[in-house]
């Protein structure tokens, strides 16, 4: 399901660099739910043991992440990807203009793309996922928290990771104004005077913790 969307990635890689020489993209991975997490949320639900009513609720099933430098990078992505004549946008979440109150920050698009079988080709919903490194490096961290503590994180953890959260999107902003005063010749204007680099240190212990 996802070679469609990691073909369609790729291929706006390499327009990027060929004609702006830029790669907004760092990285690119791709995940199929297994049948027992697929069973697990059909069940969660209360949906019906039907492929077609499967396939059109639950939005997931296959998906793509996306990982880009800087913040821009992710809203260009997103563009490139759904202005294309054969992508049908479902529904897009700007979890960057919106966090979640944990303090996740992500684009998710649900898109629906043709896959192309022996006999004719087929929609299939197949979910997006844009963010940044530090975004990623986040994101990555707190499912192995809630992992490791089976949903259930102490306080002092689940505040830790709220604090990082926020050390993370200062680190965007400014490595976001760094490659704007290389690149572009704008000045510095840093709005991170407070940047928290106590913060900074406990966004390492923890995701050293973790190993």
């Amino acid at each position: 399901m996802t070679d469609e969307l990691l073909t369609k990635t790729s291929i706006l890689r390499e327009e990027s660099l060929h004609m702006h020489s830029y790669n907004p993209i760092e990285h690119i991975a791709s995940r199929v739910k297994s049948p027992r997490s697929l069973l697990e949320k059909v069940t969660r639900r209360q949906l019906p043991l039907d492929i077609d009513v499967i396939r059109t609720q639950i939005t997931d099933i296959a998906g793509i992440r996306i990982t880009c430098s800087f913040i821009a990078d992710t809203y260009d992505v997103l563009d490139m990807l759904t202005s294309q004549d054969d992508v049908r946008v479902v529904e897009i979440k700007d979890y960057i203009a919106n966090p979640k109150p944990n303090g996740y920050k992500s684009l998710h698009a649900i898109l629906e793309v043709p896959v192309f079988l022996r006999g004719g080709s087929t929609a299939v919903i197949c979910e997006v996922q844009i963010r940044t490194i530090a975004m990623d490096f986040w994101a990555s961290l707190e499912h192995k928290i809630h992992y490791k503590f089976d949903g259930e994180v102490p306080d002092r953890l689940i505040e830790e990771l709220t604090q990082t959260a926020e050390v993370a999107n200062q680190l965007d902003r400014r490595m976001e104004q760094l490659h704007a005063e290389v690149h572009d010749g704008e000045e510095p204007h840093s709005t991170d005077e407070n940047f928290d680099e106590e913060a900074l240190r406990i966004l390492w212990d923890l995701s050293t913790r973790q190993e």
